[in-house]
């Protein structure tokens, strides 16, 4: 089912569905990416900024339930994909169990999570650089422009 659409209405009906159990502060405008390994289909991505009283793990369930409802099966790692949720921040700094890392491992090396970040929190910091997302997106754009 989740073939037929689009990976932008995907991203909708995932930002509706969150919507419905956490408070959305902000959503960041959507950009359309190539993906990364041998996925062919390419990928809407965005960031949102919700309110939850969800704790990290809790929140995790959730939005793989989300996942889950969208037509995500988890067979292989970079496999195709409908739909990725990721926690990328959250208020209380930096959080690490078996399951959930936050800060995201990866996310200061990709731009399409830095640019629809920084375009909602573009003064969060990282906490574990202390970097503000705006300063870690010009330093990506720095890098990639140096080749």
């Amino acid at each position: 089912m989740s073939a037929r659409r689009s990976p932008a209405r995907l991203l909708d009906e995932a930002v509706a569905l969150i919507g419905a159990q956490a408070r959305v502060l902000a959503v960041a405008p959507t950009i359309v990416t190539a993906p990364i390994g041998p996925s062919a289909r390419r990928f809407a991505n965005g960031a949102l900024l919700v309110e939850s009283t969800l704790p990290p793990v809790a929140m995790l369930r959730f939005v793989q339930s989300i996942e889950t409802m969208l037509g995500r099966r988890r067979h292989r790692r970079w496999g195709a994909r409908s739909v990725d949720i990721d926690i990328i921040l959250w208020s209380g700094g930096a959080w690490r169990s078996r399951m959930l890392t936050i800060p995201h491992a990866a996310f200061r090396t990709r731009d399409f999570v830095l640019t629809p970040l920084t375009s909602i929190a573009p003064g969060w910091r990282d906490p574990l650089s202390g970097l503000r997302m705006r300063h870690l997106a010009a330093r990506l754009a720095k890098a990639a422009a140096r080749g």
